[in-house]
C-alpha cells in the first residue's frame, strides 16, 4: 500500500508574531498553511490584524517572532523583489498607475521581468480577456476612464501577468457596489477553477468569505480563532463565529 504524501504548503506561519516596539502584538503565535491552490479567506473585524498578515507573506512586514514560509523558503531568505514578483497583489482600487494606459499597466512586471515586446504584448491581450475587458477596446484607456468594477479586473490581470503561483487580494471589492461586487466575486472564483493559484483574500464580510473560501481564518486581535471550512465555522461555539452567522442570518431574513 502506497502512502500518499501531503504537498508542501504554498505558504506557512509557524508561531508567527509581529511585535511593536512598546510589545503590543498585531499578530500573536500565528500557526497557519495555505496548501497549494487553495483559498484562504482572512475574516475579521477591522484592526484584527487581516491586512497585517497578508503583508508578512510578501515581506512588506517582517515577524518580529517566528516565521513565514513561502513554497518552503522562509521570507527572510528571499530576495524581496524576487519574492514579490512570485506573488499578485490587489488591493482596493486595484492601486494602478494613473499616467499609464491599461496595457501598460497590465504589463508592468513582464517589463520589469525583462520579457520580449511581443511576448508582453501578447499576454496583455490574453489577459484583458481573460477578465472580460476585450483588448481593441480597453487597452488604451487610463484608469480615469474606467468604472471601479473594471479597475478591480485590471488589478486581476496585472496580478497574474507573470504568472505567479500566489495571489494576495486585499479587500479588493468592498468599495464597490453590490451588484459588481458579486460579479466579480464569480468571475474570481471562476477564474481560479481554471488557474489553480492559491489565493489569500482578506474580507470582513462573511458572506464572501463562504462564497470563495476553500477554508476561512477568522483572526480577533491578532490571534486565530478558528482555522477551518464553512462546516467548522458553522459549528463553532466561538462567540464572534456566532455574531457573523447572526450577520448572515440578519440580512436573510
Amino acid at each position: 500500500m502506497t502512502l500518499e504524501v501531503a504537498p508542501e504548503p504554498a505558504i506557512a506561519f509557524e508561531r508567527t508574531s509581529l511585535r511593536l516596539p512598546d510589545g503590543r502584538a498585531l499578530i500573536a503565535d500565528l500557526d497557519l498553511a495555505v496548501a497549494p491552490g487553495e483559498t484562504l479567506v482572512l475574516l475579521g473585524q477591522s484592526g484584527c490584524g487581516k491586512s497585517t498578515t497578508l503583508r508578512l507573506i510578501n515581506r512588506l512586514l517582517e515577524p518580529t517572532d517566528g516565521l513565514v514560509r513561502v513554497q518552503g523558503r522562509p521570507t527572510r531568505e528571499w530576495d524581496p523583489i524576487a519574492l514579490r514578483r512570485r506573488i499578485g497583489y490587489v488591493i482596493q482600487e486595484a492601486g494602478l498607475f494613473p499616467h499609464r494606459t491599461v496595457a501598460e499597466n497590465v504589463g508592468l512586471v513582464p517589463r520589469l521581468e525583462r520579457w520580449e515586446p511581443a511576448r508582453i504584448a501578447a499576454r496583455v491581450s490574453e489577459l484583458l480577456a481573460l477578465v472580460g475587458l476585450p483588448h481593441d477596446q480597453f487597452a488604451d484607456r487610463y484608469p480615469h476612464q474606467l468604472s471601479g468594477g473594471q479597475r478591480q479586473r485590471i488589478g486581476i490581470a496585472r496580478a497574474l501577468a507573470a504568472d505567479a503561483p500566489i495571489l494576495l487580494l486585499d479587500e479588493p471589492f468592498s468599495a464597490l457596489d453590490p451588484l459588481t461586487r458579486r460579479e466579480l466575486q464569480r468571475e474570481l472564483k471562476a477564474l481560479n477553477a481554471r488557474l489553480g493559484k492559491t489565493i489569500v483574500f482578506v474580507t470582513h464580510d462573511v458572506r464572501e468569505a463562504f462564497y470563495l473560501a476553500d477554508r476561512i481564518a477568522l483572526l480577533r486581535a491578532g490571534k486565530l480563532v478558528l482555522w477551518g471550512d464553512r462546516a467548522a465555522f458553522e459549528t463553532s461555539e466561538d462567540a464572534e463565529v456566532k455574531a457573523f452567522l447572526e450577520v448572515l442570518r440578519e440580512e436573510a431574513a
